[in-house]
């Protein structure tokens, strides 16, 4: 047979998903709550409302016969496949997610998962960071993944400490300038 016409095994590969790194091995998958809330919201919109309305174009343009240059029946299913894949991988990491309230180490002065730490670098530069979930961490919003060289350096210092972290630039030395938590929200 001509190589031509050999289809090319598909990779489902779902950690590729947003470019976010897979979760360590054997490691959890740490999420807030509001983190958590945030991922079940995206899923059941994908579920209840994106998915039924993809179906529907498709099935309307199945209908109108030729499938071969139907443009809405093409990227209708190129569009269902991706809302597929978006499921399966939502899915998974809340399957896998550990759900954990920060708010429970409110007062605290140590570095927990949750914290907004603001720490001082050997140049005097001070640096405020959230550490969060990896579903959830967004840099534009000085918020950092709980696996990240950051958060690892920092994760179970206290106000005072200096700890090392590995950069691009070599060791440096950062200390812990302060630690909160948000509070505990009324039930």
């Amino acid at each position: 047979m001509n190589k031509a016409f050999t289809r090319e095994p598909t990779v489902d590969n779902d950690e590729d998903e947003a470019g976010l790194p897979p979760i360590p091995a054997g490691g959890k998958n740490y999420i807030t709550p509001q983190g958590y809330a945030r991922i079940r919201s995206e899923l059941l919109q994908l579920i209840d409302e994106e998915r039924p309305k993809v179906v529907e174009i498709v099935h309307w343009a199945a209908s109108n016969g030729d499938r071969s240059e139907n443009g809405d029946y093409i990227y209708g299913k190129k569009r269902l496949r991706e809302i597929d894949r978006r499921i399966r991988f939502l899915t998974k990491r809340m399957e896998l997610a550990s759900v954990t309230d920060p708010a429970v180490h409110f007062g605290s002065d140590q570095v927990f998962f949750g914290a907004t730490v603001t720490y001082e670098d050997e140049l005097g530069n001070a640096k405020t960071i959230t550490i969060l979930g990896i579903d959830e961490s967004d840099s534009l919003n000085a918020q950092v993944s709980w696996v990240s060289p950051i958060a690892r350096a920092l994760l179970k210092s206290k106000v005072g400490d200096v700890v090392r972290l590995q950069t691009p630039a070599g060791m440096q030395d950062i200390e812990v300038i302060q630690v909160s938590y948000p509070e505990k929200s009324p039930d």
